[in-house]
């Protein structure tokens, strides 16, 4: 299974779904990076996506966005092959 990263923060609903959603498509392990708690984690991940809002979502190296986006990849049929590589 490819690795998900996703920037967060502690009290973002969107981020708390898309973790949900990532569990039932059987994610095990998220690497969370909390740009609240970091702010220089903030400025990498604006460098990196181009979006200032969280969550921004990596599964491996494709930048799939926040979690409207998240939803309708798996929508469309295309979370779980991105999930398993």
């Amino acid at each position: 299974m490819n690795k998900v990263v996703m920037y967060s923060t502690a009290v973002c609903p969107y981020c708390q779904r898309a973790e949900q959603l990532l569990k039932q498509r059987g994610v095990d392990a998220i690497e969370k990076i909390r740009i609240d708690l970091d702010p220089s984690q903030r400025d990498a991940m604006i460098a990196r996506t181009g979006r200032r809002t969280v969550p921004q979502i990596y599964i491996g190296e494709t930048h799939v966005g926040g979690f409207d986006d998240l939803s309708a990849l798996d929508r469309a049929g295309g979370l779980t092959p991105l999930l398993n590589g």
